[in-house]
């Protein structure tokens, strides 16, 4: 299964959020996951590297790849339960071309202006893709909201924004938290941070509903089940990225 986190607005937490996702899936659900980081930037490339420094904390893989990287994935696929793909805030080869064959995309808005006028683009983006990958699935999320009470219209203006056009919208959302940014630096997930926090709970609903699993169990149970075993996607080819190279 190949999940992409992306979308045109940086500065959203992509980069959070499939850190997250990944240490949920490898931790709680015994998935083996990849990590690929599509972002110039490589947040998710050092998290990934001071993550691996730590031997109490299991590993999880990583590699950078840029341009066209349809076949990469499709052959990461092959050996891996997920592929998880962070890519950078902006419309560029990487994200069509993982939007081409990945079965889930997130993208991530902040309840801003700013953030919402990108669901236009998203949506024809969307819409593009797939006319080549119809079984894909993708939705918005509302991230980094505030925490004043006064503030909960603009989470659902936000969310009622992203209604108006033909793509989902998750009703699990995370708000901004200091551990999201400490747990970052340190290359560990909130999960492992606070297993029983707030932020941690958030993190496991988004994932879950994403994944359309009411838990870690269920998403472990989906996995495994012999109907859910799919043929190899399209032609491998000799097409490849511009760039690649292993974290270690």
């Amino acid at each position: 299964m190949i999940i992409l986190v992306g979308g045109e607005k940086g500065g959203s937490g992509k980069s959070c959020l499939a850190q997250n996702i990944a240490v949920f899936l490898t931790k709680e659900t015994k998935a083996s996951v990849i990590m690929v980081d599509c972002d110039p930037q490589r947040t998710t490339s050092d998290w990934i590297q001071a993550r691996n420094n730590n031997p109490q904390l299991p590993p999880i893989n990583c590699v950078q790849l840029y341009g066209k990287i349809r076949n990469d994935l499709l052959s990461l696929e092959q050996h891996y339960d997920y592929v998880l793909v962070d890519c950078g805030g902006q419309d560029n080869l990487a994200l069509r071309a993982t939007m081409s064959v990945a079965s889930h995309v997130l993208m991530p808005l902040r309840p801003k202006r700013r953030d919402l006028k990108t669901v236009s683009h998203m949506d024809d983006i969307v819409s593009t893709c797939m006319m080549i990958n119809p079984k894909m699935r993708a939705a918005f999320v509302i991230t980094q909201c505030p925490n004043l009470p006064n503030q909960a219209g603009r989470i659902l203006e936000a969310k009622e924004v992203c209604r108006t056009y033909d793509i989902d919208v998750l009703e699990a959302i995370n708000y901004c938290r200091n551990i999201y940014d400490d747990s970052e630096e340190s290359g560990l997930s909130v999960i492992e941070i606070e297993p029983n926090g707030k932020a941690a709970e958030e993190m496991r609903a988004i994932a879950c509903e994403l994944l359309q699993a009411e838990n870690a169990k269920q998403i472990m149970e989906q996995r495994l089940s012999p109907r859910n075993v799919t043929s190899l996607r399209g032609n491998y080819g000799t097409g490849r990225s511009q760039e690649k190279r292993l974290v270690m």
